[in-house]
């Protein structure tokens, strides 16, 4: 069996996948704040599912977490994972003294795409953007059936991509950056207003808020915009849509799938791409990034 985990800002996600791939167990814990309490976090995970196994931790094929912040892959170091109150930490290392066994970590989105990549059953050779509308907005790459970081591992890191020189200021200053206009953060910066602005936003929106209105338009179009960079410099087969934002399903499909028809009217070579057969939602409530980081010991899924 392999075992995967995805520690969030809040909870931690972990799974057992059996032979044919399929969840055999899942769990969810609290996740701790800090070095010690998130490693006791995953430590508790791997051990609960050995446990419903009836196996110990150390007889597991793989053992994957995924994380957020930026991971060392080879190494298994995390780094700046502001929201888990980690700084640096040898997780890899760390976690494999705990359970006796080799431990492999990747950053969260990189995972979701590997567990998009094997839910949605696509051809070892074939291409995938998984595009995460989450707290942040970044895309993680599985191209020829491989997951591909990028040199210094920055690949898929199209949130910080500017669109819009009038647009909102991101949090390093830059005005209209893909994730300010379609992440959580994004919209929360621009609509302060109670403990789930998006769908406060949209609420005021249908309701005609001129305010509202706007930035729902920027949401749209932003995740429209992420969409068709994403198939201009990979020309991947499929776009996965993921993230908190992604359960809004049609009423988020709808209205990007517009915006793109828009610009295929006015374009041939964009229509010639047919940008929107090649969308798909991830159904909510899989731990896609679990049952991603579940994979990362295999090959050619975590290569």
């Amino acid at each position: 069996m392999r075992v995967g985990v995805d520690i969030g800002g809040t909870k931690t996600d972990a799974v057992a996948l059996d032979n044919a791939g399929a969840i055999a167990h899942a769990l969810r814990l609290p996740t701790g704040w800090g070095d010690d309490a998130v490693l006791a976090t995953a430590t508790e995970a791997v051990r609960q599912l050995a446990g419903r196994v009836g196996v110990d931790a150390s007889s597991f094929d793989s053992i994957g977490i995924g994380i957020p912040g930026a991971v060392d892959a080879e190494h298994g170091v995390v780094t700046h994972a502001r929201n888990l109150g980690v700084a640096q930490l040898d997780l890899a290392a760390r976690l494999s003294r705990n359970l006796g066994a080799v431990v492999r970590v990747e950053n969260d989105v990189n995972a979701a795409a590997l567990g998009a990549f094997h839910q949605l059953g696509l051809a070892p050779a074939s291409s995938m953007a998984y595009l995460n509308l989450g707290t942040g907005l970044a895309a993680g790459l599985v191209l020829q059936g491989k997951l591909w970081r990028g040199s210094r591992g920055a690949a898929g890191e199209i949130g910080h991509i500017l669109i819009d020189p009038a647009g909102p200021l991101d949090k390093d200053g830059q005005p209209g950056a893909l994730e300010v206009m379609a992440s959580g953060s994004g919209v929360a910066a621009q609509w302060s207003s109670g403990a789930k602005p998006v769908h406060e936003m949209l609420a005021a929106a249908d309701a005609g808020d001129s305010s509202a209105v706007a930035i729902r338009e920027r949401l749209f179009g932003a995740v429209a915009a992420a969409i068709r960079i994403l198939v201009l410099t990979l020309d991947v087969d499929v776009v996965v849509i993921g993230g908190g934002i992604s359960g809004m399903g049609d009423e988020l499909l709808a209205p990007v799938l517009a915006v793109l028809e828009g610009w295929a009217t006015t374009s041939p070579f964009i229509a010639s791409l047919e940008l929107g057969s090649r969308i798909r939602i991830l159904p909510p409530d899989i731990p896609t990034a679990a049952t991603g980081a579940a994979w990362l010991g295999a090959t050619p899924w975590g290569s």
